[in-house]
């Protein structure tokens, strides 16, 4: 039993290192090592409840939590002690919560979303009940600001709740808050809420230059960043913050545990918290500015490899993000490529090397010299599998 229990993990350990390589679809972040915390996988850590608030269940990790949430209170520019927060289990736990808080300041509020947020959005919505109104995205994946404008004179009457895009899914473009700011001043909106999603740009666009209007300096209320993106996780997680005035609209005390129930799931994972500031104390500003400037320049590497064997690639300032027509589908999943309607893109994510840049672009050179038959879409990812493993 014991050996049929270690072969069956032993060839998903296999399947999931050889994925690993290859990947250029996806935001995630595989340059991390936690072997270091191996002995916190031995206790059942739980942060239940509110991060600042202690239970009475002494299993969480609640101290470094709070330590983590300060980190991006100050990459995010958030005056001291005004804004609060917790760690997610992800992006979209994030964005429910923002639009959670929304919903609680203006019950009768519209949301504002463009076509290119993430799916999840729509879910969430509709999990709330929130009213909600898509606008059309341009070219480049930002919101369309005549549309809105738009939409939000034909409803002058509701608050205007704006949920924007920090870095949208397929393209990595930013909604320009000035922008917003403008359509909210030129229309005489007084009740309003913007939450961010942030989801992969959190981390980086602070050290943009420019630097993008996004954070608490500029009056946004809410932000949701995943952590498994650009830090980089085993396990999925994130950061949510907020206004405090917002976060007490919501807030109750819990005699069980003895402690206030302000998050979005009661127990709460106290592990991730513990990788999150493990990676943040091992990289500190520093770290993470080098880090974003390097992958801006392969991904600037990789716009120009490609634009130089004709294939029609770009991208918006300073993202990590390609995007590209879709190419031949053995190239989609050799290199695991997300997909949306006739284009792709590439990511130049921390971990990925130029030499997979160049592998990538070789391949994409025979595909588009005939050398693989292409109506064979899976004798290379074979092929590939063979020589790996």
């Amino acid at each position: 039993m014991k050996t049929e229990i270690l072969n069956r993990l032993t060839k998903e350990l296999n399947r999931l290192q050889l994925n690993n390589k290859s990947y250029l679809g996806y935001p995630l972040a595989n340059d991390f090592s936690f072997k270091q915390l191996a002995p916190f996988l031995d206790l059942q850590i739980n942060n239940v409840g509110d991060p600042y608030t202690p239970s009475s269940l002494g299993l969480d990790t609640k101290d470094i939590e709070i330590e983590v949430i300060d980190f991006f209170a100050n990459l995010l520019r958030a005056k001291k002690d005004s804004v609060w927060g917790y760690v997610t289990n992800g992006g979209s736990e994030g964005n429910l919560y923002g639009l959670y808080l929304a919903r609680e300041a203006f019950p009768d509020g519209m949301v504002y979303y463009s076509e290119s947020t993430h799916y999840s959005v729509k879910k969430n919505l509709h999990l709330l009940n929130i009213k909600n109104i898509v606008i059309r995205s341009l070219d480049n994946g930002e919101i369309d600001y005549d549309d809105l404008e738009r939409s939000i004179t034909l409803r002058r009457d509701k608050p205007a709740i704006f949920f924007l895009n920090i870095g949208t899914t397929m393209k990595e473009a930013i909604d320009q808050l000035d922008n917003i700011k403008l359509i909210i001043k030129k229309l005489a909106i007084k009740d309003y809420y913007i939450h961010c999603d942030a989801a992969l740009l959190g981390i980086v666009a602070p050290f943009f230059n420019p630097r993008p209007a996004f954070d608490f300096s500029e009056g946004i209320d809410s932000i949701s960043i995943s952590g498994h993106k650009f830090i980089g996780s085993p396990i999925p997680c994130g950061i949510v913050l907020c206004k405090n005035e917002h976060k007490n609209r919501v807030g109750s005390s819990i005699s069980y545990v003895d402690t206030k129930d302000t998050t979005i799931t009661g127990s709460r994972n106290g592990l991730t918290p513990v990788i999150l500031w493990y990676a943040l104390k091992k990289m500190g500003i520093t770290g993470l500015r080098d880090r974003v400037n390097s992958c801006i320049k392969l991904a600037q590497y990789t716009e120009e490899k490609l634009q130089e064997i004709g294939i029609k690639a770009w991208r918006n300032t300073n993202a990590l993000t390609i995007v590209l027509d879709t190419p031949n589908t053995w190239i989609c999943k050799k290199y695991q490529l997300a997909v949306e309607n006739d284009i792709t893109h590439i990511i130049c994510m921390p971990g990925i090397t130029k030499a997979q840049i160049d592998e990538f672009i070789g391949d994409i050179k025979k595909d588009l010299s005939n050398e693989i038959v292409k109506s064979d879409t899976n004798v290379v990812y074979d092929e590939f599998l063979a020589a790996n493993f």
